[in-house]
């Protein structure tokens, strides 16, 4: 059955290198989500970027980034994304957050 909803995609881009509490800041984002019952989140690793601070960071062969750009994107209705903002703050040191209103079309059994 196709379902088509109105949802909020929130993307949050860190470094890999990120952490909190001697884990990849990534991982913790994602299982946090998980706990709080949002509907998906996936981590994109990109292989070329940079931030505020235009250090360019790349996974190119002669020169190796420990730092490469990753990107954590969430969809959940926009009470959801809401509720667990103000839980992921004191995880950031840096980074950036965006939100944008999304049509997502779900395919299942329901």
């Amino acid at each position: 059955m196709l379902k088509l909803e109105e949802m909020t995609l929130m993307r949050i881009f860190v470094g890999e290198s990120d952490r909190v509490q001697n884990k990849p800041l990534y991982e913790a984002l994602v299982e946090l989500f998980c706990a709080e019952g949002v509907a998906g989140a996936t981590v994109i690793k990109g292989a070329m970027g940079y931030g505020i601070t235009s250090e360019v960071h790349s996974d190119h062969f002669l020169r190796l980034s420990s730092d490469l750009p990753v990107v954590v994107e969430v969809v959940d209705s926009e009470d959801k994304i809401d509720a667990v903002l103000p839980l992921i703050e004191g995880m950031f040191q840096g980074g950036l957050i965006t939100l944008e209103k999304v049509r997502v079309i779900g395919f299942g059994k329901d």
